[in-house]
């Protein structure tokens, strides 16, 4: 690399880093879609509003819980269109728990949900810029963090048992929304698995480039509560 040319990376890096701090978070938005967007051609799924892609996902509910589903977008067909790019047109926040698979439960299929798990669907820092990536640059218009009926991670975080390992700072991500749910009527567990989902969209909100589209109306983040024993998912907050 010649001096002129790495020079010139250096101002170009400063420039952004300038413009990310004195403009705000839309300049950021924009440079981040800029700089790491994929340039392979991708289906054109997401050009939908955030109501709609909501929409979507609730009726796919619908179809799991009532076992009618279409499972779409999963041959192969589909398989090589979105090797080319991808536009999901929603993101979850799910848990990891192995019960609640995202595609099955909204009846989707490769390329239309861009989805992070994580014991406790909690937003922590990787997990918010996953969830701003699919926001700002794939396209994503709509969030849904889910919990679901019965979490372990919420269930430890409640009882407050010690815990091995690193299982601990799932935990600690949790706590914080607890005194919400304390003295409510009806089963604390789920009082408290609910406080969560809704603690953690007030985090996903509270991001910069996350605001930024939900001010322009080109994305939504709700909460979403998973009915183990039906399927059904209800939303939340």
């Amino acid at each position: 690399m010649t001096h002129s040319s790495l020079k010139s990376n250096v101002s170009r890096r400063r420039m952004l880093q300038f413009g990310a701090g004195a403009v705000g978070a839309s300049v950021a938005t924009a440079t981040l879609g800029q700089a790491i967007a994929p340039t392979a051609p991708a289906i054109a799924q997401n050009n939908i509003t955030p109501d709609q892609a909501l929409r979507q996902l609730i009726d796919g509910n619908t179809r799991f819980v009532a076992q009618k589903r279409k499972s779409p977008n999963q041959d192969v067909v589909r398989l090589n269109e979105v090797a080319k790019g991808q536009k999901p047109f929603a993101a979850i926040l799910g848990c990891a728990d192995s019960r609640v698979p995202s595609e099955l439960v909204f009846d989707q299929g490769l390329g239309d949900l861009f989805v992070c798990r994580i014991a406790g669907n909690i937003a922590i820092a990787e997990e918010i810029g996953s969830l701003e990536f699919g926001a700002a640059v794939l396209g994503t218009k709509v969030i849904m963090v889910m919990g679901h009926e019965r979490c372990g991670a919420v269930d430890a975080a409640l009882k407050g048992t010690p815990v091995p390992g690193q299982i601990g700072s799932l935990l600690d991500a949790i706590k914080p929304c607890l005194p919400k749910a304390k003295n409510l009527p009806g089963d604390p567990l789920e009082n408290a698995c609910k406080a969560n989902i809704t603690y953690q969209v007030e985090k996903l909100k509270a991001s910069p480039v996350l605001a930024e589209l939900i001010t322009a109306g080109k994305l939504k983040i709700v909460g979403g509560y998973y009915d183990l024993d039906t399927g059904k998912v209800s939303l939340v907050g």
